[in-house]
């Protein structure tokens, strides 16, 4: 490949994508650890999202942030499926079928180069566009691993969007005795396919101020990010001796909290991003063989990667009936 070029895609103006020619990387390039990836189909996340309309980003920095002829290519998406081309990781052959994150937020190109650690074979069985699921799939296992008690828990989640959904499921999975969904978007015909004993239609905050004492939920995940006041509406409406785990990416380095809620109700607020990255993909494999309906209602929208710009328009504007979004070479 050295020498060849690429189709890529580029962020050329905030929320404007233009498809560009790109010198493909060669094997040379790669550092001990890391793969190249041709890409067969690509999964959009809400962390891809606000580069997309022009936030900075610190995993791909540039000299000058306002001159986007300088942005890197294939950025901003890191769930990825594809075929190992190159491999300078051990556990990796070339061929293998793999999904997983591209490191670099650099997905959106034809080959990808990314650390191996951050990927793993996938059943063979499983079309590209279904085995996109098993990166947030495994987000959230790892996520649920780091919670305290969930068996027996009341739990809400705090944005049902695909990760959301994927907490709602893998709670109940997991023995929460009730869980609850709230998002702005209706998610009431997904309910019970996603193990929700109620899908709450309204803001965070109005659900909050809605809950009495005796019947807030032990654990609250709040997976939407992005902003400040949804984690304040989760150290609300948390019981007392509760958790919240705060899983959604911040775009704000600063968040403030209200340290008397959090102190007089003895809660644990939890965090962090996925570790162990292999073993939580192969895990995600195996709940998806325990759970094979999950297939059928998580990926909502396909489009060809040459619609990349038509697709990441409909992943900003959340509906319902739309769940996850892939991307498919």
């Amino acid at each position: 490949m050295t020498g060849s070029d690429m189709w890529a895609f580029r962020l050329s103006a905030p929320a404007v994508l233009d498809k560009v020619s790109a010198g493909a990387p060669g094997p040379q390039a790669l550092l001990d650890g890391q793969v190249m990836v041709k890409l067969a189909a690509g999964g959009l996340c809400g962390s891809d999202l606000p580069f997309f309309r022009g936030a900075r980003n610190d995993v791909v920095p540039m000299d000058d942030e306002s001159d986007y002829s300088m942005t890197p290519i294939g950025v901003s998406m890191h769930e990825i499926v594809g075929e190992v081309v190159a491999s300078r990781d051990t556990a990796l052959r070339t061929g293998a079928k793999v999904v997983g994150w591209a490191t670099g937020m650099n997905g959106l190109a034809e080959y990808v180069v990314t650390d191996g650690a951050s990927l793993a074979e996938y059943d063979p069985a499983l079309a590209a566009g279904t085995a996109v699921m098993l990166q947030p799939l495994a987000c959230v296992l790892y996520a649920v691993d780091q919670m305290g008690q969930v068996e027996g828990v009341d739990a809400a989640v705090l944005g049902l969007g695909p990760i959301g959904l994927l907490f709602a499921h893998v709670l109940r999975s997991r023995g929460a005795s009730s869980v609850v969904g709230v998002d702005r978007v209706s998610r009431s015909e997904v309910a019970d396919l996603f193990g929700l004993d109620r899908a709450v239609h309204a803001s965070c905050d109005r659900w909050a101020a809605g809950i009495h004492e005796g019947a807030q939920p032990g654990l609250v995940v709040e997976a939407i990010g992005h902003q400040v006041g949804t984690l304040a509406s989760a150290i609300s409406a948390v019981a007392p001796q509760g958790e919240v785990h705060y899983f959604g990416v911040p775009d704000d380095d600063w968040y403030p909290l209200n340290m008397h809620q959090l102190i007089r109700k003895h809660l644990t607020l939890r965090s962090g991003t996925t570790l162990d990255r292999r073993n939580y993909l192969l895990q995600a494999g195996e709940y998806l063989r325990r759970y094979p309906d999950l297939m059928n209602c998580y990926v909502t929208d396909v489009y060809p990667v040459a619609e990349a710009q038509r697709a990441f328009e409909s992943a900003i504007a959340p509906a319902a009936g739309r769940l996850k979004i892939v991307l498919e070479v």
